[in-house]
């Protein structure tokens, strides 16, 4: 069972323990930032600053994280969906980057700066491309559907009969 002392918030952990100290690598903070980013509906991904958009793995060009042992300040470059409103995906990075990086590390964050480098279509396109293939897949590997009504036609005479 976990002491009450390892349910304590970082801050308070730090003042009693004097001396002692938490430290976090800047590619941890990068992490927590791509990850909260990444959860953010709307986004199609982080961009350099120039607005091409970085492949997954490579996005550490499209954040840029400044700490110091208790505060941290974040910048990130985002590139949104088209057909998104773009001030309200930004503000959602915004208080989910803060809220994420607070909560998994104590530090406070002071801001998290983020610039709309360019809006992507490419989501639109791929769902488009993706029903296109599956329909032509579908049209060259499976037989055409025959429907057959049967339809019983009576004589005139029978009719009289």
């Amino acid at each position: 069972m976990a002491s009450k002392k390892d349910n304590l918030p970082v801050k308070i952990q730090e003042e009693q323990e004097q001396g002692s100290s938490i430290t976090y690598a800047p590619e941890v903070l990068n992490i927590i930032t791509q990850t909260a980013v990444d959860e953010v509906e709307g986004v199609a991904g982080l961009s350099n600053a120039n607005g091409s958009i970085l492949r997954k793995g490579n996005t550490t060009k499209g954040i840029r994280i400044e700490q110091s042992p208790e505060e941290v300040s974040v910048e990130l470059y985002l590139v949104v969906e088209y057909d998104r409103p773009i001030q309200k995906v930004a503000a959602e990075v915004q208080e989910n980057v803060r809220k994420t990086i607070e909560g998994m590390t104590g530090m406070h964050v002071v801001r998290v700066d983020v610039h709309v480098t360019g809006v992507s279509f490419e989501k639109e396109h791929t769902v488009s491309v993706s029903a296109a293939k599956k329909a032509k897949l579908k049209s060259n590997n499976s037989e055409p559907e025959v429907t057959i009504s049967e339809v019983t036609l009576e004589d005139e005479d029978s009719d009289k009969k």
